[in-house]
């Protein structure tokens, strides 16, 4: 069939989910059989997050490809199990310095370059781009802001060109809130129309309305909805507050939300789709009774959007050994060693969170050797791993200035040093160690145990690396390096086998984890942590 083109776009307030919608649908068509994608655009002109702090714009997330993109893209694949790339996120900065390129290389042969058409036919183009060799029956694009926004117009100007041109092939779905005015107990609808009003001036009628709100919507006003944003009764939609996200593509099935796009796109709607694995993830969460408590020692804890998908990884590898998750932040600034006790008491578990930078580390320290020493199942990921052989090498090995050369470029003992390529990169974007690298595990190790097999490919972000002059000296105390890449040698894994769960990884096995196939890291850990 022709490839249908789904666009979502967002009114009234930020972060009223429209990548957990954009997820859920192509949740729910995949599961009908058909191939589905989804692609960010964001409107900042940053070429991607790589550069943001995790204050800004939460977690930066990594494709298999290498690209730092949003968050979303997590959502993304955590609900469809299907990989995305570069091509899934695209910014106003990377349309806009794509479109100079050209200028300057003389391919606009001498126009005038401006909005239109040049800035527009650049998104389209990267719209129509997953789309082109007909690999996808869907592909559903989410505008990253809310209308009314100036850094979306350009964005909405393409969407509205799009809807002319593709025609029956294409639908629009806008996201918007219905408030609740406590004092007065009443839902308000204004909000709603006006957005949807200046989606109409700018040439854009939504086909579909999904409303996000607290509080169940009466049929009446529904069709009041309906009638003033000249949508079908049957295309208005409510997003109800439910308590888990992964209960939102059951939420929009039971109101038809992947029939009415079918229907609107000529797409002929047979049977249901075959949701039995998600509801099972689903019944799972619901009925378990007890409980596992992890800590999460980072220095971004005020915003848990920091760590986004380890906090879902957690969560996954919880239900999935039924298990409900408590997940406590513990700001590493705050942990000293006459509080580490008091602060990491009744944990079951500790994540020894990644990250950049001084601040916060010496707290991480002090909190891996209470777990060492306490026997307490403990996970470092990429910085939090690089903690572990800084605290070992300090309070084991005996090197008391032992430290990574990102935190004191001159120490006698760089334990972690800089990568050989990056000592000449001078631009901080985008040119870290990205993306999937293979790693060899040592058989019968507690890595290769968890996963099952000895050759895994994860995700990386990072700088610095484990510094391999030290190896034989942390092997005959204690640390094994049982994770490296075959063709650098890097370090890529090391564990404690003398202790009950105690490894790091140099990569990022959060990126991998999904609702159908949870990060065999995470199980392991969540499994180690139930046992103690």
């Amino acid at each position: 069939m022709e490839t249908k083109y789904i666009f979502v776009t967002g009114g009234v307030v930020s972060s009223l989910g429209k990548g957990i919608i954009s997820s859920s649908l192509a949740c729910l068509l995949k599961a009908r059989g058909f191939s589905v994608t989804i692609q960010k655009f964001d409107p900042y002109i940053n070429i991607d997050p790589g550069t943001l702090n995790p204050y800004e714009h939460g977690e930066c997330y990594v494709t298999e490809d290498g690209h730092e993109a949003d968050l979303d893209l997590g959502h993304y694949e955590r609900f469809t199990n299907v990989r995305m790339s570069r091509a899934n996120n695209v910014t106003t900065g990377r349309i806009y310095q794509s479109v100079i390129d050209k200028e300057r290389r003389g391919d606009y042969l001498g126009k005038t370059v401006q909005i239109i058409p040049h800035i527009t036919d650049e998104i389209k183009r990267n719209v129509k781009r997953l789309g082109s060799n007909g690999q996808y029956d869907f592909i559903i694009t989410e505008i990253g802001g809310t209308v009314g926004d100036i850094e979306s117009l350009p964005f909405l100007e393409s969407v509205r060109q799009l809807k002319w041109e593709l025609g029956r092939n294409c639908v629009c779905i806008h996201l918007t809130y219905v408030p609740y005015i406590r004092a007065a107990k009443e839902l308000k609808t204004k909000p709603t129309q006006h957005s949807v009003k200046q989606l109409q001036q700018l040439g854009i009628q939504p086909d579909i309305l999904v409303l996000r709100t607290e509080h169940e919507i009466p049929a009446a006003m529904l069709r009041k909805i309906a009638q003033f944003c000249n949508v079908s009764a049957d295309a208005v939609i409510q997003s109800i507050d439910v308590p888990s996200i992964y209960e939102v593509p059951l939420s929009m099935h039971r109101q038809h939300l992947d029939e009415i796009v079918m229907a609107k796109t000529d797409v002929p709607v047979n049977g249901e789709p075959d949701m039995a694995p998600w509801m099972q993830f689903v019944d799972k969460m619901k009925n378990a009774t007890e409980t596992v408590t992890i800590g999460l020692v980072g220095k971004y804890v005020e915003l848990q959007d920091a760590y986004k998908s380890i906090n879902e990884s957690l969560f996954h590898a919880a239900v999935h050994n039924d298990r409900r998750l408590k997940l406590k932040y513990i700001h590493s600034e705050k942990v000293t060693p006459e509080n580490v006790a008091e602060m990491l008491d009744g944990l079951d578990g500790v994540i020894i969170a990644p990250g950049f930078g001084q601040r916060g580390i010496e707290g991480k320290f002090v909190a891996l050797k209470w777990c060492r020493e306490n026997d307490i199942p403990t996970f470092g990921i990429c910085l939090g791993m690089q903690c572990m052989v800084i605290e070992f090498a300090r309070n084991v090995l005996g090197l008391a200035d032992a430290n990574s050369t990102e935190m004191n470029p001159s120490t006698p003992h760089n334990v972690i040093d800089l990568m050989e390529d990056q000592k000449t990169i001078h631009n901080m974007g985008g040119t870290m160690r990205l993306g999937a690298y293979t790693c060899d595990l040592k058989e019968d190790s507690l890595a290769a145990r968890a996963y099952g097999r000895t050759r895994v490919n994860e995700r990386h972000r990072h700088r610095f690396e484990f510094n391999n002059d030290y190896r034989q000296r942390f092997e005959e105390a204690g640390m094994k390096c049982v994770g490296t890449n075959p063709d650098t040698g890097l370090v890529e894994v090391v564990e404690i086998p003398g202790r009950r769960w105690m490894l790091g990884t140099q990569y990022h096995p959060e990126y991998s984890s999904t609702v159908l196939n949870p990060s065999p890291l995470f199980i392991d850990f969540i499994k180690a942590a139930i046992n103690r």
